[in-house]
């Protein structure tokens, strides 16, 4: 059973201070795994952790990383703006972006971010729009199937992003002509994994490319990218991932590669989000209406405009009755919420304690690709975020919308602004 980071007597507070649907965030949990994952790559002098913003795009728990020692890895003008109202500078800032304006290179460049290529074109849109900087990362895609022990965890051939392996070879080529003295590597092969072989066979992969490109290229390699993809267990029962069985099998494949080719002090940096974050974050909400049809529903104060994931993916969000804890899952429910879509369902034929209305339901594992993918449609408001400090007290650190934000980009007089006086 998955167990709430949050008691029920401390969410009965809660919610009597903040209004239901909310995200709650875990202060305490997200500092220990931040310290968790540094230890892991302890081994490794210039290890850091730039966190996916587009996870959790809150200055908040971004403020909580930042003094937990972590950069921040951009893909937007926005998420740029962001970072650098919240102090981070320089190589603290990784920009991963793909099909990118020329607005975001300029603004990266101008924040002297390091800048993540996606592509072998955007080598001469990036020097004509903000110019090639001494340092730069390039996105490797090596096609095909990316397979651990026979089965197939991803098919990079399928994905948008990145060079060829014969692209990188004429990219660092035309990028050291160019002034680059420092180069990154970087890829993402699989999303969402909990297998311990995941980082240390993907580190294997980019690390026998890097011995190669610079012997083909005498390029420095100052820096490889493992990125992101170290998942989380969702389902309750399903094992986490160790991530310091993690570290030592990215360490052992550094010794056996890298520290041979006289490559040893490559800096390794990774780009987790869902593992930061994801299980330091719930959607909390109501049951506010039942339904006896051909199946039993119950209806929540939240939807899928507060929680995407289960409507978009069919992905699996435990769920726990608050208060019912240790009542038997006798009841077969579909939960919902209230959108006009018929996929606006967090659970299906789920077994849950009977639900009566105004029970709180705690959805888990929300804390990233939760709030981040929220949405207007059907007028819908975006909820609050609140987040549970170390010392149990809570701070409000993203008010809930409300019609005035739903209309004030309209280009419209008249009626709304004389209803919400804006």
């Amino acid at each position: 059973m998955k167990k709430t980071f949050v008691s029920f007597e401390q969410l009965k507070k809660i919610v009597k201070k903040y209004p239901t649907p909310f995200h709650l965030y875990d202060e305490k949990g997200i500092r220990e795994n931040a310290r968790r994952l540094r230890g892991a790559f302890a081994w490794n002098k210039g290890f850091k952790e730039y966190f996916a913003v587009k996870a959790t795009p809150n200055p908040s728990i971004l403020q909580i990383l930042k003094e937990e020692g972590c950069g921040v890895d951009c893909s937007s003008y926005t998420e740029l703006i962001m970072a650098e109202a919240l102090g981070f500078k320089g190589d603290e800032i990784m920009f991963s972006s793909n099909v990118t304006p020329k607005e975001d290179f300029i603004l990266a460049r101008n924040l002297n971010s390091i800048i993540n290529l996606d592509d072998i074109t955007h080598i001469d849109f990036l020097e004509k729009t903000a110019g090639i900087p001494e340092t730069i990362s390039c996105r490797f895609n090596p096609g095909g199937a990316f397979v651990i022990d026979n089965a197939i965890m991803d098919t990079p051939q399928e994905a948008k992003y990145g060079f060829t392996r014969e692209q990188l070879t004429e990219g660092f080529k035309i990028l050291i002509n160019k002034g680059v003295k420092h180069f990154g590597l970087h890829a993402f092969l699989a999303s969402n994994t909990v297998a311990n072989e995941y980082y240390p066979v993907l580190a294997g992969i980019l690390f026998k490319t890097a011995v190669e490109l610079n012997r083909e290229t005498g390029a420095d390699i100052a820096f490889i990218n493992l990125s992101g993809g170290i998942g989380i267990p969702y389902h309750p029962g399903q094992q986490s991932a160790d991530i310091y069985g993690v570290g030592q099998g990215v360490k052992k494949a550094f010794e056996e590669i890298l520290v041979p080719a006289g490559m040893g002090d490559v800096a390794i940096y990774t780009e987790l989000g869902r593992f930061m974050l994801g299980p330091y974050g719930c959607l909390v909400s109501k049951a506010i209406h039942e339904k006896h049809i051909y199946k039993e529903y119950i209806g929540l104060d939240a939807c899928a405009a507060n929680l995407m994931r289960p409507a978009m993916y069919g992905a699996y969000h435990h769920i726990t009755v608050m208060g019912k804890e240790n009542e038997p899952c006798d009841h077969k429910y579909d939960i919902t919420g209230g959108l006009c879509e018929n996929n606006d369902k967090f659970a299906i034929d789920r077994m849950l304690p009977k639900i009566d209305i105004g029970d709180l339901i705690v959805l888990h594992d929300t804390g990233a690709h939760g709030f981040a993918m929220g949405y207007n449609y059907n007028g819908k408001l975006r909820s609050a975020e609140i987040l549970l400090k170390e010392d149990g007290e809570t701070e409000l650190i993203r008010r809930a919308e409300t019609p005035v934000d739903y209309f004030a980009t309209l280009n419209f007089s008249g009626q709304f602004k004389e209803v919400f006086k804006f």
